[in-house]
């Protein structure tokens, strides 16, 4: 018989499973806090050092910085969708298969693009320059022009303020593919260097150890949910869901009277109901990869939480385990004033439980918060 979970049963193994019911025990690798999550979103540092220091009981950001440029546990690189990840370095050869495996479409126009066969010299050639080096970008784009030729170095993509060399479209797959990720900054500057080398695994086994990960951490979820989660195309993950479950990988299951999918055998689901007040910040993973989207942001927060209906553009207030609202913090010195917009006036136990986030908030960033309560005037990443 198929399995029926309700979204109740699913919010609670996830908000357990992501260590929002209770952190993980002080003493635990930061790495493994990471992979527990999956991945942990860096674009934004900070962000990425409350996901996992809000999840790891006594941890600073300065834990999760040492197991980042100190012991190497963790590497800083491109990841899912493209975008800066925390992973953990150990799972490397599953990561950049997986990654390098996923389709993706042409991004750049026409006369900016590259060819295939550009592009893995490209990739190539940022290895060789980064490998048992540490380059700022501008050091990195002399290296690859040189080792492959000056349409490498044409100016054709639009940025910020000007263009940007023909090379860098393809920065992401360097980091994926294991060729590239973060070094320390060189004062103001962006560096990069060459994880420890590793042998990747077989492409099949690497992605069906991915989605297995992923139904861990969120399931049930659709082939279409691991799809945007992925930035992969909807048809190819329905695929490959197919293949896994035809080999007896994953099972279906009834999901809210829909067929979803989990791992095989993974259908023990909790009837412990999720209580209680988090503050997640830029990005969590829990806010992006929960679905469906319409139940994790419920009423209001589905306008006031969400930029054109993508998640993470604003740290969230969860309460009893749903988005019930918006936060942001402005640091100054050694003082953080978090500002916290409920969408529902909280109860005086909840308000209580703000109180202890925010100052869990402060311990893992070493500041010293203050909580106001009120509007949040900050536009989506800000």
């Amino acid at each position: 018989m198929t399995s029926r979970i309700t979204w109740d049963e699913a919010s609670a193994r996830r908000y357990e499973r992501q260590l929002l019911r209770a952190p993980a025990p002080a003493g635990t690798p930061v790495a493994e806090v990471v992979s527990t999550l999956l991945a942990t979103h860096a674009q934004v540092l900070s962000a990425a050092e409350l996901s996992v220091g809000l999840r790891l009981d006594g941890a600073t950001r300065q834990d999760v910085r040492s197991a980042l440029w100190d012991d190497r546990s963790l590497v800083k690189t491109y990841g899912p969708r493209g975008t800066i990840h925390l992973l953990a370095a150990a799972e490397l050869p599953f990561w950049s298969a997986a990654l390098t495996a996923v389709p993706s479409g042409a991004s750049a126009p026409p006369g900016v693009r590259m060819t295939p066969g550009q592009e893995e010299q490209v990739v190539a050639a940022i290895g060789e320059a980064l490998d048992g080096r540490q380059l700022t970008i501008d050091e990195l784009s002399e290296e690859v022009v040189a080792r492959t030729g000056p349409w490498a170095g044409d100016l054709v993509m639009e940025a910020f303020q000007g263009k940007w060399p023909r090379w860098r479209q393809v920065m992401h797959r360097a980091g994926q593919s294991g060729a590239l990720c973060f070094a320390p900054n060189r004062g103001r500057k962006a560096a990069y260097t060459r994880p420890p080398h590793f042998d990747p695994l077989p492409a099949d086994e690497a992605l069906a150890t991915l989605v297995g990960h992923y139904l861990h951490a969120y399931g049930p979820a659709t082939p279409q949910h691991f799809a945007k989660w992925a930035a992969a195309p909807r048809g190819w993950a329905a695929g490959l869901f197919a293949t896994l479950a035809s080999s007896g990988g994953i099972e279906e299951v009834d999901f809210e009277g829909a067929p979803a999918w989990v791992v095989a055998g993974d259908t023990e689901f909790t009837a412990e109901a999720v209580r209680g007040v988090r503050l997640l910040p830029y990005f969590d993973a829990y806010a992006i990869a929960a679905q469906p989207r319409e139940r994790m942001f419920p009423g209001s927060a589905y306008e006031r939480a969400l930029a054109g209906g993508q998640a993470g553009n604003y740290p969230v207030l969860l309460v009893d385990g749903v988005v019930a609202g918006v936060w942001h913090q402005r640091r100054q010195g050694k003082r953080t004033t978090v500002t916290v917009e409920p969408l529902a006036r909280l109860t005086k136990a909840q308000e209580r439980e703000l109180r202890e986030q925010v100052e869990r908030v402060g311990e893992v960033l070493q500041a010293g918060p203050e909580l106001v309560v009120g509007k949040v005037t900050a536009g989506p990443h800000a």
